[in-house]
């Protein structure tokens, strides 16, 4: 683990810097207050640091405050303050600028060690915490079955894709595709084998993307892929390398080979309608064509060529 030493005395700085490299951890040096906060306010700082209180440029506790200004900084650092200061006032004024400790002059190194042990434990818990909400986040934006985004997260991709198009005068690609004849693969073969189908599906439409395009579960056996800066023939083109890749091999579940195919439905915004809803609406309607066309095939729209407009005029 890292740790930041700052006193402006070689000597003091030198000490540290032996007894914490014998005890594992990985020194970072800084020779007065200004530097330490220099190391402190980058993008990954050390997760703890030890400072004098007494420093040229910044004092220990004017480090501490600069710091704990930073109310966004994952993870929190654990601070220590190095003080000859050992009267009450001067010590609560310490923790009150944010020290999480304080170790008096001369310290004892048994003593040291023992207080880093406990803010390491501190910093140990504070990182399992934020793992375990970063699972729980990621479970909440992903589809368990498939492991795409859900309903929810591809939705707020393509709204963030709407708003940037609209930024940036460009436009994007939206495409819905339903699996044909899905509900006589569960009648025929089972739930198991559909759920293995969804599963391959979904490992087919991640595999036929660009780095930047979101593809997702948008419900049942229904998919949304989200193409940043592609306009209507771009991602009609995508949607049939899609439909291609999904029919051209058969899948094998429990078994038997099974032909899949799917429809498709695509559209496009250039950014002067904003509604995502909308755009659903329009692929879907695309989507119904393609169905009703005799499946396994494209159809794209627009917005201008959805009975929506039709309506709105």
């Amino acid at each position: 683990m890292k740790v930041l030493i700052a006193d402006d005395s070689a000597t003091s700085r030198a000490v540290l810097r032996k007894s914490l490299s014998k005890w594992g951890y990985e020194v970072i040096m800084a020779e007065n207050g200004a530097e330490a906060w220099d190391v402190m306010a980058q993008d990954d700082p050390p997760p703890m640091a030890i400072l004098d209180w007494v420093m040229p440029h910044l004092t220990g506790p004017e480090v501490c405050r600069k710091v704990r200004e930073q109310t966004h900084r994952e993870p929190y650092p654990y601070i220590l303050l190095l003080t000859s200061k050992n009267t009450k006032g001067e010590t609560v004024e310490g923790l009150e600028a944010g020290a999480d400790d304080y170790i008096v002059k001369p310290f004892d190194q048994q003593e040291l060690q023992v207080r880093l042990r406990t803010g390491r434990r501190i910093i140990d818990l504070q990182l399992k915490l934020m793992q375990a909400r970063e699972e729980l986040r990621d479970r909440a934006e992903k589809d368990l079955l498939t492991m795409l985004p859900n309903r929810s997260a591809i939705a707020s991709a393509l709204e963030q894709e709407l708003a940037r198009c609209h930024r940036e005068q460009r436009t994007v690609g939206i495409i819905l595709l339903d699996l044909d004849h899905f509900k006589k693969i569960n009648d025929t073969y089972g739930h198991f084998a559909g759920d293995a189908v969804l599963r391959e599906t979904a490992s087919r439409l991640r595999g036929n993307i660009r780095p930047y395009d979101q593809v997702g579960r948008y419900g049942g056996e229904e998919f949304m892929v989200v193409l940043p800066n592609c306009d209507l023939e771009q991602a009609a083109n995508q949607a049939e390398r899609m439909r291609h890749r999904l029919e051209a091999t058969s899948m094998l579940v429990d078994g038997s080979e099974l032909r899949v195919s799917a429809s498709f439905g695509v559209t496009i915004s250039d950014g002067s309608e904003r509604s995502p809803d909308v755009f659903v609406r329009v692929a879907d309607e695309a989507l119904y064509r393609a169905k009703a066309s005799g499946r396994n095939c494209i159809s794209s729209l627009t917005l201008e060529q959805s009975s929506l407009h039709t309506v709105a005029t």
